[in-house]
């Protein structure tokens, strides 16, 4: 094979990924909506540009909207003041400024209201500009498959939170609405530190889908655990098999009643795997009590890690048991 073929070659498949991006991050672009099929009311409507008489009637509103960080994107990014951005959401409004404040009936009608919305058409009104960057893989992802709509989470006419505008201050009742058994862990006595505030469900996961499994923000349990537990990672000498293909083989990751987040209890959790006849760990009835019986050291404090304390991987020569 020559260089200059292999050259070619090199030259046409950056010139293909090239191409290949363009038409990914085209795909991707938020998509307009089309007001006239999502309201027939709204056919024929233009926007008016300039939404200052919302002011008469929903003051109030754009006055608390007017402190969210979408007013303040808006303004920064196109120049626009905050009462123009009402139509990104709610539709062209000439039709509803036409309507005299006696006729409440066309008022309503003229205008889109996300009280009345199923969650595929909110979620298709915030992907206008929300499809890009960690939101990316939305589409797809287990939160949009069950029917989760962005408002689920999200509240955009005040502020509640200090950052991406969460219907709640902690940013963990967000995701408790939905996942209780979770927030059950998390008060077991050894759990990860959410509750203390060192850390939040975002911290592994991405809420809006993933290449991952269980929408971790890595590609892997393993990836995810080692941006904190980076000792564990290796390389090693010699590696526990089920260490180095899925950690949450013997921790559950949100919470457990064992110390350092163990599924069981050693050497219980160690037995699934390994046999315990002919070990020390064997399960010994009360023929084997007596103090003079050989096997009685064994009775207490029978954990595997007493004597296999590296347990999750040795670097030392004589290591292959984990005993160093």
């Amino acid at each position: 094979m020559s260089k200059k073929w292999v050259g070619g070659f090199l030259v046409c498949w950056v010139a293909f990924m090239a191409l290949h991006l363009v038409w990914v991050s085209q795909s991707l672009a938020g998509q307009k909506i089309n007001w006239g099929a999502l309201n027939p009311e709204l056919k024929g409507a233009v926007s008016v540009g300039n939404s200052k008489a919302c002011e008469a009637c929903h003051g109030d509103s754009i006055e608390a909207f007017e402190k969210t960080l979408h007013a303040k994107a808006y303004r920064a990014l196109y120049g626009k003041e905050v009462g123009s951005s009402c139509e990104v959401c709610h539709g062209p409004l000439s039709k509803h400024m036409e309507a005299g404040p006696a006729d409440s009936d066309r008022k309503l009608s003229t205008v889109v209201s996300f009280k009345t919305l199923s969650s595929i058409t909110k979620n298709k009104i915030c992907l206008q500009c929300h499809e890009k960057g960690t939101k990316m893989h939305w589409r797809g992802s287990t939160h949009e498959m069950n029917g989760v709509g962005c408002t689920d989470c999200h509240y955009v006419m005040e502020k509640r939170s200090r950052k991406a505008l969460f219907k709640f201050k902690d940013s963990k009742k967000v995701c408790f609405q939905c996942h209780q058994d979770k927030r059950a862990k998390m008060y077991r006595s050894a759990h990860m530190p959410l509750r203390e505030g060192k850390m939040s469900c975002s911290s592994c996961h991405n809420p809006h889908g993933g290449t991952g499994p269980s929408m971790l923000k890595e590609s892997s349990v393993n990836g995810t655990c080692y941006t904190c537990h980076q000792e564990k990672r290796g390389p090693l000498v010699w590696e526990h098999a089920p260490v180095r293909e899925n950690c949450s083989t013997c921790h559950d990751s949100h919470g457990s009643i064992h110390p350092s987040m163990l599924k069981r209890k050693v050497p219980y959790l160690c037995q699934e795997c390994h046999s315990a006849s002919r070990h020390p760990s064997t399960l010994y009835d009360g023929r084997n009590v007596g103090g003079t019986s050989s096997q009685s050291q064994f009775l207490l404090g029978k954990g595997c890690v007493n004597c296999h304390s590296q347990i999750h991987g040795s670097n030392h020569p004589s290591g292959a048991r984990f005993t160093r």
